[in-house]
């Protein structure tokens, strides 16, 4: 946006053109008890001096030269075609497609992307209005709770962290009761959630199970068992997957999950420090009246052409508050769209072929550490593209590597303070053979 101060005769003619005499005016119905009497603001800046200084705070940031960072959001290629279309001022200025005379570009968009998810779920049903991977996780949970009309949630300790606080966070208003399943993170453990500890945890005060595929610390988990575990009490399976991941693995509709949930970021997202990025969301036609968020449907008009419509929004913003869904998910259409365009670029093919070379990668990268004699691995359990390695005096040797532009991983005892000296690698198929010399060449040299 263009530089442009407002000047005194400007900021007359607008008080003149509302009916007041001056801007403090128009707080005049707030009671000055409770008003800012001032604000220490800088001393303003002509242009070339603001340029300057945004200038010096982005050269404060530290991009690391290579990086095994996951934990959540990963590096991935994306096609031009991505930034080609999202880039097209129809599609990076427009809102929510409430008219949609005006709006069949994006609501086709958002049609395409929930078919796209629903077929990489095995689902029959998807939204495209949820703000990220977390909250869509505990819009499934609290929608599980609707409809068994159940007020527990059981959550597997191996999600990832940020998931289960905001989870927390969301049940601490209705008053849901949130109980953690511990995994099995013992010395010499697999990593994986114990389906005897879901079994001897839930009962017929359960809404659901949320548990994660790969986990958060790259297992592959054994979702049927766990999901015939929730069954059996009553209870359904929250699924919260990574998109690449399903090209390879079982997609969750085959193993029995009832709601599935996800982070859209490794689909044609950038990093971006941290978003925005996309919730995904999908769920069997016989839930979808308690699905948050909106939906897009296909229909024909009069004349027998195809058209699309908003056909469930269920938001405060179109039903009464009390019957609303959610009333805080939102419309992400252009990184919904971002996904839709990468997942059509790449096809079923090159999904799997990025979900195979992330995951010989990972192997590469664990197999080279220990070859090495440096690091070897946390957990027993088969993984994915992010892999759990122990190694001595890790937290020192981190900070040194980052110093080095070699960003080695997540510190996992950040988190769990029992895997105390354990980093999380992640591997895409941008990590090269010698990201991962230059990683354990460093390693060693700061023993």
């Amino acid at each position: 946006m263009t530089y442009s101060p407002h000047t005194d005769a400007d900021r007359e003619r607008m008080l003149a053109a509302i009916g007041v005499r001056s801007v403090d005016d128009l707080f005049a119905d707030i009671p000055a008890a409770v008003r800012a009497q001032r604000f220490d603001l800088p001393t303003p800046l002509v242009e070339q001096q603001v340029r300057a200084e945004l200038g010096r705070l982005a050269s404060l940031n530290r991009i690391p030269e290579v990086s095994f960072l996951g934990a959540g959001a990963y590096r991935h290629l994306i096609p031009a075609v991505v930034w080609e279309v999202i880039g097209r001022s129809e599609f990076a200025t427009s809102y929510t497609p409430y008219q949609p005379e005006v709006s069949q570009g994006t609501l086709q968009s958002i049609y395409e992307f929930q078919t796209l998810i629903c077929e990489l779920t095995g689902m029959e049903v998807a939204t495209a209005s949820h703000y990220d991977g977390a909250t869509a996780t505990a819009e499934a949970a609290l929608m599980a709770c609707r409809l068994t009309r159940r007020n527990r949630i059981a959550i597997s300790s191996a999600v990832h962290p940020q998931i289960r606080r905001v989870l927390s966070t969301y049940c601490s208003g209705p008053g849901i009761e949130v109980v953690e399943v511990p995994a099995d993170l013992a010395e010499g453990g697999s990593g994986l959630t114990s389906v005897a500890a879901v079994e001897s945890v839930l009962d017929d005060s359960f809404a659901c199970l949320v548990a994660q595929q790969p986990n958060f610390f790259g297992g592959v988990e054994p979702m049927g068992d766990l999901a015939d575990a929730a069954h059996a009490a009553g209870a359904q399976l929250v699924a919260v997957v990574e998109p690449t991941s399903l090209s390879l693995l079982e997609a969750p509709g085959a193993y029995g999950a009832d709601l599935v949930a996800a982070e859209g970021q490794p689909l044609g997202i950038p990093l971006s420090y941290g978003g925005p990025y996309v919730g995904l969301m999908a769920a069997p036609m016989s839930a979808v009246r308690q699905m948050p968020g909106r939906l897009v449907g296909g229909t024909h008009d009069a004349e027998g052409r195809r058209g699309y419509v908003l056909t469930l929004q269920a938001r405060e913003q179109h039903i009464r508050r009390e019957k609303a869904a959610s009333n805080i998910c939102t419309n992400q259409a252009l990184c919904a769209l971002a996904a839709t365009a990468y997942l059509s670029a790449v096809g079923p093919q090159g999904l799997r072929e990025v979900a195979e070379l992330s995951t010989i990668q990972a192997r590469h990268l664990a197999a080279e550490l220990e070859r090495a004699g440096l690091a070897e691995r946390r957990f027993t359990a088969p993984y994915f593209a992010e892999v759990a390695m122990r190694l001595p005096d890790a937290e020192r040797r981190h900070a040194t590597l980052l110093e080095q532009g070699i960003l080695a991983g997540h510190p996992l005892w950040r988190d769990y303070p029992e895997l105390d000296g354990t980093l999380l690698l992640a591997a895409t198929e941008l990590t090269t053979d010698d990201d991962i010399d230059r990683l354990v060449t460093a390693l060693a040299a700061s023993r």
